[in-house]
């Protein structure tokens, strides 16, 4: 399971703004280890960026604040796929047999906020050899209209349902960082960390690092938090960044 954050793939302090070089690079790690056979089965999961969470912002949507306006809605899904074809074209050029699924018609929240995602989908779409490409994205609640799920819950839910063995968090910092800037090598505890972790610098409606670091250390699968330039090396089975568990 990989997430492409959107701080890496997008310029996120500019609204609806590719970052196509970044794009091009990752394209080209992913593409280059499916080819060599160092992953077998891959979900990618990608992040809104400058795409989906200026958006949100704009109509007042978070994580836990909902909208019933339908142009809202359509406006914050809208963008989100938009990035997402952007993403999946690079991926077919390069010979990856990717498609997408959108969380907004496979997702569904209750009154308390529980999110309800199958992964049957994700997993029958691997098992035919293809890659599947999802994202952050708005999500049906009851109650309260829609409101947003994270890419990074993505992650999280659908490594839990296909327990997935590796979980990575491709970020625009080399991993988590502390006080002093320096990546923190492993983090098995929220609270040894937690005044070291702070919101996004940009417009970010999912939580940021913090937010990161909460949900990984959810997981029951290894997870590592890293920047770009380490990307090939985590697909090749090293363990790079910071590791949450």
């Amino acid at each position: 399971m990989l997430k492409l954050g959107g701080s890496v793939i997008t310029q996120k302090d500019r609204a609806e703004t590719l970052d196509g070089a970044a794009l091009d690079a990752a394209a080209d790690a992913v593409a280059a280890a499916l080819e060599a056979g160092t992953v077998d089965r891959l979900v990618l999961v990608h992040g809104a960026g400058s795409f989906g969470h200026h958006h949100a912002s704009e109509h007042g949507v978070t994580t836990t604040e909902g909208t019933t306006d339908a142009g809202a809605v359509t406006a914050i899904h809208g963008a989100m796929t938009t990035l997402n074809q952007f993403v999946r074209a690079r991926l077919r050029e390069r010979g990856v047999p990717v498609v997408p699924v959108h969380p907004l018609s496979a997702a569904s929240r209750d009154a308390d906020g529980e999110l309800t995602l199958s992964g049957e989908p994700t997993r029958t779409l691997l098992s035919e050899g293809f890659v599947p490409v999802l994202h952050g994205d708005g999500v049906a609640q009851t109650g309260s209209g829609v409101t947003i799920l994270s890419g990074d819950e993505v992650v999280v839910r659908l490594s839990e349902a296909l327990s997935a063995d590796r979980v990575g968090l491709c970020s625009s910092v080399p991993g988590v960082l502390d006080d002093d800037e320096s990546v923190i090598d492993r983090i098995d505890d929220f609270d040894a960390v937690a005044s070291a972790l702070g919101a996004s610098d940009a417009t970010d409606v999912s939580g940021g690092m913090a937010a990161k670091v909460r949900e990984l250390l959810a997981l029951d699968a290894p997870a590592h938090v890293f920047g770009p330039d380490a990307l090939e090396a985590f697909l090749a089975g090293d363990d790079v960044g910071t590791r949450v568990e």
